[in-house]
């Protein structure tokens, strides 16, 4: 197949591509190279990607609306994987703009670009942040999620509504996956797993927040992937089933889904840093602190 894959120089568009292009589809690639992190790590996974005659490389911001309809009209995808987004629940306490930028305005013009060009499946990459203040574990996609905590939260919300409607209107199917705290090689540098033995080797303190008591399902990357193209190969229909009166909020009349992509295995934050100091050999200099605003205590999915 054809596919575009927006934020494919980001830690699971690389992973994603790569996997899909090893399978034989022809990928579109679209990234606009911002630098909310370093820009050599995204630069290097490009090179991978560009290392493969079936992959076009697009620098394009999800924002430019023409660009991207030109995108669409040029090259004709027959499905599309949108995992380009503002991402960080912290950061969107600093900069809103840009959380409403690339993940609705953004997103809103990847709708727009399939419903005129006929792409036969949308799959996008939603967030576990979505469930908010909810507290019944573990979490479950048929539960109400009308409380997010973050304005990051608030967006990937949208973007499930916004799809709902886009396939209600236009029959254009969709599929929303809700990713779990996503980890491993090529990974975000702004993510724990970095930060923290980034900080442990030079002998620098970590912040501990919510004083150690986290609990994150961490998923890894492989497993993301997977979910992803299972998910993309089994184009999203109407739930037969699906009653009014008693709305599943996970599936529709219309042709849309959603599912949690995580590891059904919440690990606690201190046993994931006794780990770390385990492999590294050296004992972190920890700073407790209370929970940051934003942030939510736990993340828990349910398995299918």
């Amino acid at each position: 197949m054809k596919i575009m894959i927006t934020g494919s120089a980001g830690f699971i568009g690389h992973a994603l591509s790569l996997r899909l292009l090893e399978r034989g589809d022809e990928i579109v690639g679209i990234d606009n190279l911002n630098d909310y992190y370093d820009v050599t790590l995204k630069q290097d996974r490009l090179k991978h990607l560009t290392a493969h005659n079936n992959f076009t490389n697009l620098q394009v911001d999800l924002e430019d609306a023409a660009a991207i309809s030109r995108a669409f009209q040029t090259h004709k995808p027959q499905r599309v994987v949108n995992l380009a987004a503002q991402a960080g629940v912290r950061y969107s306490l600093e900069n809103p703009q840009a959380y409403i930028s690339s993940n609705l305005v953004g997103f809103v013009n990847i709708l727009e670009g399939c419903r005129y060009h006929d792409v036969e499946h949308l799959v996008y990459a939603s967030s576990s942040s979505v469930y908010g203040a909810n507290t019944r574990m573990p979490f479950s996609v048929h539960d109400n999620v009308d409380h997010p905590l973050s304005l990051y939260a608030a967006s990937k919300k949208a973007n499930e509504l916004n799809a709902h409607t886009y396939s209600h209107l236009f029959s254009l199917p969709t599929t929303g996956l809700r990713f779990f705290t996503v980890y491993g090689p090529w990974g975000r540098p702004d993510m724990a797993l970095f930060k923290f033995t980034r900080a442990i080797l030079a002998g620098e303190p970590i912040d501990v927040f919510n004083f150690g008591k986290h609990r994150r399902d961490f998923t890894y990357i492989d497993d993301i992937v997977e979910g992803v193209i299972r998910t993309l190969d089994r184009v999203a229909t109407g739930d037969g089933d699906w009653d009014s009166a008693s709305p599943d909020p996970a599936t529709s009349i219309s042709p849309y889904r959603i599912y949690n992509i995580g590891s059904n295995n919440p690990v606690e934050l201190m046993y994931y840093i006794e780990i770390l100091e385990k492999c590294l050999g050296k004992t972190a200099e920890k700073v407790f602190l209370p929970l940051q605003a934003g942030d939510v205590p736990a993340t828990f999915a349910e398995p299918l």
